[in-house]
């Protein structure tokens, strides 16, 4: 089974948020009061009933002022941390891209919340037996052969849904025939193992709040330390035990001494 992915232009979004409201309608999540934040965001930032988010930047650079739009969510990655953390197996990686999440075997422990290196999950606060939450990447529309909700609304076309190599090679063709346009960075392809969104963009990622990840995943790390555990526990057994040898061992040799001191000294 191919895995599939979203690429997104940054330098095609022109911040309609017609992918905000299609994410809402389609998987029945409430609106929420508009909050003047200042930052153009309509709710201020993702949360529980909010899985996706379209986030205004203003850049100034040579005098220059300059608008972007970038739509968040989850990132849906190939080595999901969340999954890796997650002690009932309620989030899995599928092998056609979605990381998908079953609240029958959430238990809200939040482990998921602590391993995201992008802070994907959110608590639902407000419920008095709280889980967490996150976009699905719309899973029963592709199983039913359609594409995200998000990607199928986008009036001016910055999202794109395809297979993951197939974004990658439109991703490399719009950088390379558009000299100047484009950073030749596709955030995405590597970082934390690589991931199922994919971002190309005019300026740094950086300047736009995406996090700057190694290209190792959490999840390799994890499971190298999960390897060596039973070695480095074995280890410090042995080196426990010796230690406790060697003290046992002095303090027999200390008492033989005293009671021997004891004994001398009786007999005078």
């Amino acid at each position: 089974m191919e895995n599939h992915a979203v690429l997104v232009d940054l330098s095609k979004c022109i911040g309609c948020r017609g992918c905000q409201v299609a994410c809402k309608q389609w998987q029945d999540l409430p609106g929420l009061k508009t909050q003047n934040t200042g930052s153009y965001q309509n709710p201020p930032r993702r949360n529980a009933k909010t899985y996706m988010l379209i986030e205004f930047h203003e850049l100034e650079k040579a005098n220059q002022v300059q608008w972007v739009f970038a739509k968040r969510q989850c990132m849906h990655c190939n080595e999901p941390a969340c999954a890796s953390a997650c002690t009932v197996g309620a989030l899995i990686k599928r092998e056609d891209g979605p990381v998908v999440y079953d609240t029958e075997k959430c238990i809200g422990c939040r482990y998921c919340m602590y391993a995201c290196p992008f802070g994907v999950p959110m608590f639902e606060w407000d419920k008095e037996f709280s889980l967490v939450s996150k976009c699905n990447f719309c899973v029963d529309r592709l199983d039913s052969g359609e594409q995200p909700s998000c990607t199928k609304t986008c009036p001016p076309g910055a999202l794109k849904y395809g297979t993951r190599e197939a974004m990658l090679d439109v991703a490399y063709n719009r950088i390379y025939t558009n000299p100047g346009k484009y950073i030749k960075h596709v955030y995405g392809e590597r970082e934390v193992g690589g991931t199922s969104w994919l971002y190309i963009s005019s300026v740094p990622f950086e300047d736009l709040g995406f996090p700057k990840l190694p290209e190792r995943s959490d999840v390799e790390l994890s499971h190298t330390v999960m390897h060596l555990t039973p070695t480095i526990a074995g280890g410090m057994a042995l080196a426990l035990s010796g230690l406790y040898w060697v003290i046992n061992r002095r303090r027999q040799a200390e008492k033989l001494a005293a009671e021997s001191t004891k004994e001398s000294h009786d007999a005078k």
